[in-house]
């Protein structure tokens, strides 16, 4: 780990996407002010594209561009890595050889860290280096260091936040705008909000990678992706947000890590969210991360959780906390975390909440009976029902109709049971929804 304050920083970066050119963006324009603030000026030496040929969006010194990684690795005079690739294949060599050069890191990458996370903190240790990713979870909002410096005479427990840009502004848009998903994604990806695949985010992975990586700064313990419940938005009607908000709700891809009865509960869902609450009220894109602590009680932090400039500001963040000698520190104190003795993870079917359940069912008579029926043999109560106001039926002319029942607290176990029986039920059409209530 490089500390020497007085020479320059030398700086390459790997990727020149969306980020990477924020990034140089942000060093060409403030230039003078985070040297003053680093106390040494970032010089940028070199830039790693996989097409030299490409326009960028920003203007680069062409000798500074290059599409070979060996010639970061092999200059003794970079000091730090800007690692903004995205994926994983090649960005998990690059990053490995980076760090067995000796070489310190910042990444955006949360899909890398996520996946080779435990490795790569090992390799950077193994070979005296730091890795900082503050931009890889929650882009310009500061919860790495809140989690790792800002709460450390804390016990954190728990963890409630909106993780995800994309989701966000797909159900804060459907439902200001009285507008369908496919309609709402179609302007995401227009806007840049979503990618042309936006599986990653509408079905609750981002969101869940994310949470994966807090969860384990938190807590001390590793979750995979199959132990957390991940649900996405797809299933998601305009009827469901509609009825939410006359219940005084409002469904939002909620992702959780907390602690109940020494295990840790951790999902990502659409959930129904009370209306008055800061995590429901926040809109459009922004995200919002909720930490309870027992000593402090409850921080919340809020903003832009992506896009091309508020992800490169937590990336020069980085930069400079690594420029003044923060950021080895704060990786040390990261990597002892892994010491800490695991919490075990509490059963997704043991999950007990209140649940949203909604049906598109044959508009005829005993549909509700049949419904209630399963769900009573189950061990689910009913606190209440409510069914679309259809047309008067012709003789032989049956349509749909969307039925809504809000449960009693009841397990995930039992909900999962209940609705594989009910859905071999011939009255059930189409695709319906469950969400759980948070109150």
């Amino acid at each position: 780990m490089n500390g020497d304050f007085e020479t320059d920083l030398n700086v390459a970066i790997v990727g020149c996407g969306t980020v990477g050119s924020g990034v140089i963006r942000i060093l060409q324009a403030n230039a003078d002010q985070l040297a003053a603030r680093a106390g040494r000026r970032l010089n940028l030496r070199r830039v790693v594209v996989r097409d030299k040929t490409r326009p960028r969006s920003v203007d680069i010194d062409p000798s500074l561009v290059t599409d070979d990684i060996n010639s970061v690795i092999g200059d003794p005079a970079i000091d730090v890595v800007i690692q903004v690739m995205g994926g994983i294949n090649p960005a998990l060599q690059y990053m490995t050889q980076i760090l067995q050069s000796g070489k310190d890191v910042i990444t955006a990458n949360k899909a890398l860290l996520h996946a080779h996370g435990e490795e790569l903190f090992s390799l950077a240790e193994e070979n005296g280096c730091c890795i900082s990713f503050e931009a890889a979870v929650a882009g310009g909002i500061p919860v790495i260091a809140a989690v790792t410096q800002c709460l450390t005479a804390n016990q954190i427990r728990s963890i409630e936040a909106i993780l995800n840009g994309t989701s966000n502004f797909i159900l804060s848009r459907m439902l200001d705008c009285r507008l369908t998903y496919e309609d709402v994604l179609a302007e995401a990806q227009a806007l840049g909000y979503a990618e042309a695949d936006p599986a990653m985010d509408v079905d609750g992975i981002d969101a869940a990678q994310k949470l994966a990586i807090l969860t384990q700064l938190a807590f001390g313990t590793r979750v995979a992706l199959d132990q957390i419940i991940v649900q996405g938005i797809r299933q998601v009607e305009l009827l469901d947000l509609q009825v939410a908000l006359e219940l005084g709700y409002k469904v939002k891809l909620l992702a959780i890590s907390r602690m109940v009865q020494d295990r840790l509960q951790v999902s990502v869902q659409p959930t129904l969210v009370r209306a008055e609450r800061a995590v429901a009220q926040t809109g459009g894109a922004d995200n919002i991360i909720a930490l309870e602590g027992d000593a402090l009680g409850t921080l919340r932090l809020s903003g832009a959780g992506a896009g091309q400039m508020p992800t490169a500001s937590a990336v020069v963040a980085d930069l400079v906390d690594y420029a003044t000698g923060r950021a080895p520190l704060t990786f040390a104190s990261i990597l002892r975390t892994r010491h800490q003795t695991p919490v075990p993870i509490h059963p997704p079917d043991e999950f007990s909440r209140r649940y949203y359940l909604r049906f598109v069912v044959a508009d005829r008579p005993h549909v509700l009976a049949d419904i209630t029926d399963v769900l009573g043999l189950c061990g689910i109560s009913i606190s209440s029902v409510r069914q679309d106001e259809t047309p008067d039926e012709t003789e032989g002319n049956q349509g749909v109709a969307r039925l809504v029942i809000i449960t009693h607290r009841t397990t995930e176990g039992k909900l999962r049971t209940a609705n594989a029986r009910l859905a071999t039920l011939s009255c059930i059409q189409g695709t319906g929804i469950s969400m759980p209530i948070s109150d």
